[in-house]
């Protein structure tokens, strides 16, 4: 890049700095960082259990006798929907207790002045 052009990118705003660019970087990684959180699959597979778990539970509860003599006296969606509560709280207790890591960052080696 000739010393005009290089000129002419400064006077329009595109010379930055190093702490331009390390704020830059810092705000992008913690914009990620986020983002691992919001879409833990634990989240996700936690909370859909947990909603299907309640939906079956209470069918499970409202079940006529017809419907358990048809599972050979077994109510089966009372006992799958509390399997699939336990399940969902499972996973929703491992993302409390155990949270994303951030991801270390790499080191650069800064050369010496």
């Amino acid at each position: 890049m000739s010393d005009n052009e290089h000129s002419d990118r400064e006077h329009e705003g595109f010379h930055y700095g190093e702490a331009d660019v390390q704020r830059e970087v810092t705000e992008l990684e913690s914009k990620s960082a986020t983002a691992a959180r919001i879409f833990d699959l634990r989240r996700i597979i936690g909370g859909l259990f947990v909603l299907y778990g309640v939906i079956v539970t209470i069918t499970g509860i409202t079940d006529s006798r017809a419907a358990i003599d048809k599972a050979q006296g077994v109510n089966i969606n009372l006992w799958t929907g509390m399997g699939m509560l336990l399940l969902g709280i499972f996973f929703l207790a491992w993302l409390k207790l155990r949270p994303t890591a951030p991801q270390p960052l790499p080191q650069e080696d800064s050369p010496q002045e």
